[in-house]
């Protein structure tokens, strides 16, 4: 059985109760630099923030085909069908903080949000939360965080399963030797988020 946890922030460790998944859900999507951000999620809490795609565009970095961080067209959005009045809070103020993130005016995040997992899972990406911005840690950091020395492939594993992109920042976490391996979005977004948060975390 799956267990659901909701935060409200990086700094909270005590999880409160969240809505069950299986509830209706509903899509918003958010027009990122680094392309479309599919939020999905409840009345009550953020499930999912996972990239469209992760191919790299052709000339990237040279070329950028999606909106500057600090266009006001970066902040544009689809509802994915659904009336804009229909989607619940949470997700709305999830793409404004996003949308602050990425113009370097925000470094964490205070919607609620909700993850599904192992209690394992769990633990990792509750660690995940906890990584500073503009910091970075290494899978075995992050296994010893957890208490697992030895268990850095299944912490990979659990960090590849973050559905929450960004907010649980698995983009911090790199490998040995400072190497950048496995993201989701792919390592060029992964690349970019980091030296974003370089840019601004000073």
């Amino acid at each position: 059985m799956s267990i659901s946890d909701t935060l409200t922030s990086p700094a909270r460790r005590q999880a409160a109760p969240a809505a069950a998944p299986s509830a209706a859900l509903h899509r918003l999507v958010y027009l990122s630099p680094l392309g479309e951000l599919i939020i999905e999620g409840t009345d009550n809490a953020v499930y999912s923030i996972l990239f469209a795609d992760t191919a790299m565009p052709p000339g990237w970095p040279a070329v950028n085909p999606f909106p500057d961080a600090f266009a006001p067209e970066a902040e544009a959005s689809a509802s994915g069908g659904e009336p804009e009045t229909n989607v619940p809070e949470p997700l709305l103020n999830c793409r404004r903080q996003l949308a602050e993130y990425f113009r370097g005016e925000r470094r964490e995040f205070d919607f609620p949000y909700a993850f599904d997992g192992t209690p394992f899972q769990r633990s990792v990406w509750t660690e995940l939360a906890a990584v500073p911005y503009a910091a970075s840690r290494s899978y075995k950091d992050l296994a010893v965080a957890v208490g697992s020395e030895r268990a850095v492939r299944a912490v990979g594993s659990a960090n590849g399963r973050n559905k929450l992109s960004i907010v649980l920042p698995c983009h911090r976490i790199i490998g040995s030797g400072g190497k950048l391996t496995g993201y989701a979005g792919g390592l060029w977004r992964k690349e970019w988020l980091l030296r974003h948060e370089e840019r601004f975390g000073v």
